[in-house]
């Protein structure tokens, strides 16, 4: 590498080195266990996790798993956007190591969006329906308390209408990538061989079924 290149490189780590640190003696200073906001966070990390326990549809764990661990990714990804651009924060967490939210992004919003996708599942009802609903109380109800308790902050042009959007976001692409490698796993589980004919016109009509807005009843 260029020494231009590897100054700038050894800039940036010493920033972040530094941000490290400062956070650190924040989370301290105002978010560590002798805060409310600590043992409200924790607790809304660990009860999530004790339901998806005790409801989760053992039968489809994969299934399910697969789904909220997209969830979790793609809200992840989300999150670290909004907080390496200044565009949103966490003034209180569990974790001080971690830019995002450990509760909202490992626990509350996936194991939220798990169940939901179960219950759908489970009764034959509108994935798109149901999840926009979701999307809508996070958005306009349950971001909203979290300000109005001083758990979360916006900053520039951000406002709830985009946080909607990015909701919306994690759960049309985990729903739409849960049925991609579905499609898969069914056609190598296919018991019975493929017609030549009948399996190009199958995967003719994939994209249909991938992004269908109803479930056909069984």
């Amino acid at each position: 590498m260029e020494s231009e290149q590897i100054k700038k490189l050894d800039e940036i780590g010493k920033l972040y080195e530094k941000a490290s640190k400062l956070t650190i003696d924040y989370w301290q200073s105002y978010s560590s266990f002798n805060t409310w906001q600590f043992w409200f966070l924790l607790s809304l990390l660990v009860l999530p996790l004790v339901a998806l326990y005790f409801f989760l549809d053992r039968k489809k764990a994969f299934h399910i798993g697969f789904y909220g661990y997209s969830v979790h990714m793609l809200f992840h990804y989300i999150d670290t956007y909004f907080y390496t651009n200044r565009l949103a924060n966490y003034p209180y967490k569990v974790i001080p190591f971690l830019p995002t939210s450990l509760t909202l992004d490992t626990a509350f919003i996936p194991v939220s969006f798990m169940l939901l996708y179960q219950w759908t599942l489970n009764k034959n009802k509108n994935y798109y329906l149901y999840a926009t609903g979701l999307c809508l109380f996070l958005s306009f109800l349950f971001k909203p308390a979290l300000v109005a308790y001083g758990l979360f902050k916006m900053y520039k042009w951000v406002n709830y209408f985009h946080l909607f959007l990015g909701y919306l976001t994690v759960a049309l692409l985990s729903k739409w990538i849960t049925n991609v490698f579905l499609y898969f796993q069914k056609e190598a589980q296919a018991s019975e061989p493929r017609d030549e004919v009948k399996a190009p016109r199958e995967r003719r009509f994939f994209l249909s079924r991938l992004f269908s807005f109803r479930k056909k009843a069984r």
